[in-house]
């Protein structure tokens, strides 16, 4: 890796020293699903989703008594390019729409009994406008990661990642188009709604960023600080603090992926605890997921964020423990096993 500035060693550091899964638990979930009524695999991803929260949380018997979506929000100097439909503005009216419990993301919460945690981020303090300038200094992006570390503080047995921020369907495009090339065109999508000419201005924003930051993009941390936000940072120190805490993760969409690119990028195995919900209709995000070797566990067309692709794949995770834990065995059920 090229040289880094000293602020981003240790979160260098826990991103490399990353613990293994459990084997162990992963083996005794599949010896109890051995022996549910039901023919070998038939539940498919369900299964599949068990093992993954045995693994990640090092349980034989996995649980899922404190899920949360956490929800970063952080406002854009790039705004200025007329990038959005919406004002940035409008990042703290949604922030507040969260909490009244007005948005979909409340609303999924709500019925699923899923806790959401919302974490604001200096909004009336948008980043630099990265065609201009940086969008962050060195210190102020590695001390907003450390910020997302807080995330695992309310000891959560599962997190899941969503964002809001007017404008960070640009930045995650930049960060995109940084991290596996192309142009500003190979990677924008239509964000929040803006018609043709306000797609052309997102494709010329990411266009004059790379130009301009070119020379000081070589480390994926140094990708983050130029051309990222605080809301993919604080998610990054998430993704980390979950991963030594044995928290797994469920990453939303387009914008919250640019967080765990940006942890694959220094190290693949940073992210094998986290779980993709879902496919997002915005951008190119399913070819960022084949960059990293994943998939979504969804493809339901949206593009909405907010943590709400992330929160209904916790709703599968939940569907799936309930099975798991609470099926007849043959031998309970009195029902014959395989031959």
């Amino acid at each position: 890796m090229p040289a880094l500035n000293p602020a981003f060693a240790d979160i260098v550091e826990l991103l490399i020293a990353v613990p293994d899964g459990d084997d162990k638990a992963v083996e005794a979930v599949r010896q109890r699903d051995s022996q549910l009524t039901k023919p070998p695999g038939s539940l498919g991803k369900l299964e599949e989703l068990v093992e993954f929260l045995a693994r990640w949380q090092h349980r034989a018997k996995p649980r899922l008594g404190n899920p949360m979506v956490t929800i970063f929000a952080g406002n854009h100097g790039v705004t200025d390019q007329g990038v959005s439909a919406f004002p940035r503005e409008v990042t703290a009216q949604m922030v507040a729409n969260f909490t009244n419990g007005g948005a979909a993301i409340s609303q999924i919460c709500a019925l699923h009994e899923i806790n959401l945690r919302v974490f604001e981020l200096a909004l009336e303090l948008p980043t630099g406008d990265i065609t201009r300038e940086s969008a962050l200094d060195d210190n102020m992006c590695a001390a907003t990661i450390a910020y997302g570390m807080e995330a695992v503080a309310g000891k959560p047995d599962l997190i899941c990642l969503g964002e809001m921020g007017i404008g960070n369907t640009t930045i995650a495009a930049a960060i995109y188009a940084a991290l596996y090339g192309g142009t500003g065109a190979d990677w924008v999508g239509r964000g929040t709604g803006v018609d043709d000419a306000g797609l052309g201005r997102k494709i010329d924003a990411v266009d004059r960023a790379l130009a301009l930051h070119r020379e000081g993009i070589e480390h994926p941390l140094d990708i983050l600080a130029r051309l990222g936000g605080r809301e993919v940072a604080a998610m990054l120190g998430a993704i980390v603090a979950a991963r030594h805490q044995k928290v797994p993760v469920i990453i939303d969409g387009y914008v919250a992926t640019a967080a765990a690119a940006i942890a694959h990028a220094v190290n693949p195995a940073a992210i094998n605890h986290c779980l993709f919900a879902h496919v997002s209709a915005e951008g190119r995000h399913a070819l960022v997921l084949e960059k990293m070797g994943q998939t979504g566990l969804l493809d339901l067309g949206m593009r909405l964020g907010e943590g709400s692709g992330a929160a209904l794949a916790a709703v599968m995770a939940k569907t799936a423990l309930h099975l798991h834990e609470n099926m007849a065995t043959f031998e309970s059920a009195g029902v014959s096993g395989n031959a």
